[in-house]
């Protein structure tokens, strides 16, 4: 199968690689995958189940800079760190190719 390839990091520090196609966020690819990220709302950026962490500050400064909305669902989530994304916000292309996606322990859904 073709596509990007980017990479989950369970909690317990297992990776899986995923070969993710352009254009879907990284949540829908996430759950193509069984990736155990919970998206309540759909991606309609009304909840903040699909938090991530990009594991480096390189990947996440060359992500498109997050929304007003994104920012402030951002601020509900459990475990937020300073590279944390709503993963349905990203979208997949090119530049996303070898990025680590962290997926923190729990979530929160209010």
């Amino acid at each position: 199968m073709s596509g990007i390839p980017i990479t989950f990091i369970y909690p317990d520090g297992t990776q899986k690689i995923v070969n993710a196609q352009p254009g879907l966020s990284v949540l829908e690819v996430a759950k193509q995958h069984d990736i155990p990220i919970e998206g309540a709302c759909g991606g309609g950026l009304a909840c903040s189940t699909c938090h991530v962490i990009v594991e480096s500050q390189e990947a996440y400064d060359s992500l498109k800079a997050p929304s007003e909305e994104e920012e402030d669902m951002l601020d509900l989530a459990f475990g937020l760190e300073e590279t944390s994304r709503l993963c349905c916000q990203i979208l997949v292309d090119e530049s996303l190719s070898g990025i680590k996606f962290k997926i923190p322990s729990c979530s929160r859904n209010l």
